[in-house]
């Protein structure tokens, strides 16, 4: 079943086309890597998915929802796709697990007891059960960003979007995370991420798809993309990744 359909997805910040038609069908429990250079449009598009950045044409349906820009609609689809960014973004005076608990409370309008229990699971997920009642600053790097995914598991989304998650971290706590975000891949969470780890796209992607210049370039199975590259940009983008 098809959890995310983009068609024809069109994006401009004033006279920069950022987006130039890009089309994209995810299955449930698909893994899709993005990877590209800077400027490639491959975080816009991402944000579009999620409904924070606004599209000038085509169309979005993801988990179920049709984008759109009515308040209402918006805040339905969002509580089915969850992003997580390169910056944590925690709130410094709230705990580990008052973090995780808000969004279910003020937005899905659990109880407190409910929620503090789904916030103990969601830790326990990210290998940091003991860290409830930590503050931000009491956290690694690495400890914060995998909060940051608990924060966002404890909503129960249909999809998951990673936005270059690890690329703040230095490489002993980017492991950490990615370990996380494996283990997710095991258990069949739908998820697209933005990376830098061509390592970690191999391994877990089930697909991965090289953007250039705000076009979907090349795409194909993770295990041949990487193996055996088509076109000489995609060739020469992964030699200066590896190299």
């Amino acid at each position: 079943m098809s959890v995310v359909i983009a068609n024809n997805i069109r994006k401009s910040f004033g006279p920069l086309a950022v987006l130039k038609g890009v089309s994209l069908t995810v299955q449930g429990g698909e893994v899709v890597a993005l990877i590209g250079r800077s400027g490639s449009g491959k975080s816009t598009f991402l944000r579009c998915l999620n409904g924070l950045e606004t599209i000038d044409g085509g169309d979005i349906e993801i988990a179920g929802h049709a984008m759109s820009r009515k308040p209402a609609l918006l805040r339905e689809l969002r509580r089915d796709v969850g992003i997580v960014f390169q910056s944590y973004n925690l709130f410094p005076h709230l705990t580990a697990g008052e973090n995780i608990m808000l969004a279910p409370v003020q937005v899905k309008g659990e109880a407190k007891s409910a929620a503090k229990e789904e916030a103990r699971r969601c830790l326990a997920l990210v290998g940091l059960a003991d860290r409830f009642d930590s503050y931000p600053d009491m956290l690694s790097g690495g400890q914060q960003q995998r909060v940051a995914i608990a924060r966002s598991l404890a909503m129960r989304p249909k999809v998951l979007l990673f936005d270059e998650v690890t690329s703040a971290l230095d490489p002993e706590l980017t492991g950490e995370v990615l370990a996380v975000i494996e283990s997710l891949a095991r258990q069949g969470m739908t998820m697209l991420l933005v990376t830098h780890e061509m390592g970690f796209a191999r391994r877990v992607a089930n697909r991965t798809i090289y953007m250039k210049d705000g076009v979907i370039h090349e795409e194909g199975p993770s295990a041949e993309f990487f193996t055996n590259p088509k076109t000489p940009e995609l060739q020469a983008f992964l030699r200066s990744e590896v190299g």
